[in-house]
């Protein structure tokens, strides 16, 4: 029996989001399943979806870090005529085949504005005369909610419409009790799977990378002040200031921005956009400069260099923080503030990050097979 997978994920900053959805779908394709892949946002070309059927419902990302403004490409706000085409589109392309899965990234513990869109295609799942089996895909760390009410209207949820809940971490590393407090309500849909990591990225042309400081802010559109501070940290560090220092710019950042940070590198800076061979740069570096962000630090841990952490922390986001922290404890990174981040703290940073104790910290990977394959164990559970 071939039985087929629905999967929704709606990236709005970074591109976490869709890495994992994408890798998720790529292993139980692998398996044989029929993956449809909904997307709300573009996908970046960094991001493999081969074996995918992907739909493109129409695209929206969010203004700022407050994640309360969402636009279009175009930069027009949302309103309720685009949320009914919106919703149209996703509940069209999930009814258009007979699915017996249903993955929702992040959703209900996250992506609440788009409750409007989400709600009707869990409804639509279960109102199906075949009951489709309900997952949701789930990072290792939660953003904490400020309303402890909102916290739990997401176990609520989950315990009301969901069959399986994936929490892609290592529980000997992060638990999700460490970032929500009603894990214990769904303590039985949970599956620890490990870490969902980039196992596809291709190997960097051979001698790039070697020896370099990788400055990084993940795919996304922020960390802009993070790489304009690393351009005037380069000639600052005592232990680095003999090396290339390779600076890579997210996709959304502006061309301009980009084009700026060129034209004030000094010549043993290099600056670039995000490259698919990221992991094997990381693995030739002397270390990286970079936010928290999880698959940046997957990636970071696999390479075992010394590392600066700058976790992104606008507004209300506590995940980075929480990440960076965790890993600073073993011993393996140093932290430093987004807000009093200098060229001067920044050069300094990464010559006490050269200065640790070499480790390698290993965490459990694989999270994309495992999540495949606990999920073809459940839909033959469910449909045998």
């Amino acid at each position: 029996m071939t039985f087929k997978a629905f999967i929704h994920v709606q990236h709005l900053l970074g591109t976490g989001h869709v890495v994992r959805a994408s890798a998720i779908g790529r292993a139980l394709a692998a398996r044989g399943v029929d993956v449809t892949l909904a997307t709300g946002n573009r996908i970046p070309q960094t991001v493999e979806t081969a074996g995918l059927r992907v739909v493109e419902l129409p695209p929206v990302r969010t203004l700022d870090a407050h994640f309360n403004r969402f636009v279009t490409p175009d930069g027009r706000e949302i309103d309720d005529n685009w949320k009914s085409a919106r919703r149209k589109a996703t509940l069209d392309a999930f009814m258009s085949d007979d699915f017996d899965l249903l993955l929702t990234e992040t959703y209900p513990f996250g992506r609440r504005p788009f409750a409007f869109e989400l709600d009707a295609l869990v409804e639509a799942a279960k109102s199906r005369a075949r009951l489709a089996f309900i997952a949701t895909s789930i990072r290792d760390i939660l953003v904490r909610k400020q309303e402890i009410h909102k916290e739990e209207w997401m176990a609520k949820r989950a315990l009301a419409s969901y069959d399986r809940i994936l929490v892609h971490s290592d529980p000997e590393f992060v638990r999700l009790e460490a970032s929500f407090p009603f894990a214990r309500d769904i303590a039985h849909l949970l599956r620890y799977t490990g870490y969902v990591d980039g196992a596809n990225a291709p190997e960097a042309p051979e001698g790039l990378g070697e020896d370099e400081v990788i400055v990084s802010c993940g795919g996304g559109a922020v960390g802009q002040h993070l790489l304009e501070t690393a351009v005037d940290a380069a000639s600052l560090s005592r232990r680095a200031e003999d090396t290339v220092w390779r600076i890579l710019a997210g996709h959304d950042i502006a061309e301009d921005v980009v084009e700026a940070l060129k034209h004030r590198a000094p010549s043993h800076v290099i600056v670039e956009r995000v490259r698919r061979d990221f992991p094997s740069l990381l693995k030739r570096a002397r270390a990286s400069v970079s936010q928290a962000g999880y698959n940046t630090v997957l990636d970071i841990l696999n390479a075992g260099i010394p590392a600066v952490f700058v976790p992104f922390a606008q507004i209300k986001e506590t995940e980075q923080q929480q990440r960076a922290d965790a890993i600073a404890a073993k011993g393996c990174a140093i932290v430093i503030s987004e807000k009093n981040l200098t060229p001067e703290g920044l050069a300094a940073a990464l010559d006490d990050a050269l200065a640790l104790p070499r480790k390698h910290f290993h965490v459990r990977l694989g999270g994309a097979d495992a999540s495949a394959e606990l999920l073809v164990a459940d839909l033959k559970e469910r449909f045998s």
